[in-house]
């Protein structure tokens, strides 16, 4: 001991080693390790890794061929706020999967397999402020309460996607979204994308790299920039007639015509009716007249 009662500096040295080496005994195999964070980048990992800590709150599997991650062993990280998952092969099996990892504020999914967003992928991510999934190609649809219960969501990225169109509600009902990443996708701008274009007009959420939201269907909008497009559609969808329109129009016009035919037939047939039974009772009363004369 020294004077000052503290331990010697070999001692001490001795003791930080310990404390070290404790950290790195449940490391993953691959993976480095340090204080409350563990990072597998560019690994090759196949599958979720092992024996990993489970105070860990930063995990990073970045640029690896991961596929699936397991929903009970992502549980034991109750304490997870930041998952890293970008480039790996995840696929459209995620419903469920941070069931138990409340906790997450950050997740990134981008450059994965992803096919479609239900309810149930983030319904228990309470707590989510960053959500990333642009480069899915395969990423088709999104359900419109997909984020029903993520009411936190300040960034979500849905760039470069198989996206065609995305309800309104969907975004429009998130109360702390600023930023939204929707370019290089190939929307069909039709009249039920008319709702969605208003909204990016009024709402207040900054859309990053705006030059890129264009419309790719109809061939006559292609290439037109969102939101300014909204002119456009209202035009096509509000004051233009559609050929099933004109026909919807005509059968309405024939029905109209038809009845009041038919109501002036009636109509006609009930006067002759009246006018035949009123000739009629003249009659009988000239008759009784004549009658009462001659008697």
């Amino acid at each position: 001991m020294s004077p000052s009662g503290g331990p010697q500096p070999l001692s001490l040295m001795f003791l930080l080693g310990m404390g070290l080496a404790s950290e790195n005994i449940n490391c993953p195999s691959r993976c480095s390790c340090q204080y409350l964070e563990v990072n597998c980048t560019g690994q090759q990992l196949q599958e979720f890794p092992v024996t990993i800590p489970l105070d860990t709150r930063q995990l990073i599997l970045a640029t690896n061929k991961i596929s699936y991650l397991p929903a009970v062993e992502l549980s034991f990280l109750a304490d997870l706020v930041y998952l890293d998952c970008r480039e790996n092969f995840l696929g459209d099996d995620l419903d469920f999967t941070f069931i138990g990892v409340a906790k997450l504020v950050y997740l990134d999914l981008s450059f994965n397999n992803l096919t479609q967003v239900t309810f149930s992928t983030f319904s228990q991510l309470i707590s989510l402020v960053v959500l990333k999934m642009s480069d899915n190609p395969n990423l088709v649809e999104i359900e419109k309460d997909a984020f029903a219960n993520n009411t936190w969501l300040r960034y979500l990225d849905v760039s470069r996607t198989g996206l065609l169109f995305l309800d309104t509600s969907t975004v429009r009902d998130l109360p702390n979204l600023r930023f939204l990443g929707l370019s290089d996708n190939l929307w069909h701008c039709n009249c039920s994308f008319l709702d969605f274009t208003a909204w990016m007009t009024k709402s207040n959420v900054h859309f990053p790299d705006a030059e890129n939201i264009t419309c790719y269907m109809p061939e006559g909008l292609r290439g037109l920039k969102m939101p300014a497009v909204q002119a456009q559609l209202q035009f096509n969808c509000l004051t233009q007639l559609h050929k099933q329109d004109y026909i919807f129009l005509c059968l309405i016009g024939f029905c109209i015509f038809s009845a009041g035919t038919v109501a002036a037939w009636l109509a006609g047939i009930c006067a002759v009716i009246y006018e035949v039974h009123t000739a009629k009772g003249e009659d009988d009363e000239e008759e009784e007249e004549e009658e009462d004369t001659i008697t």
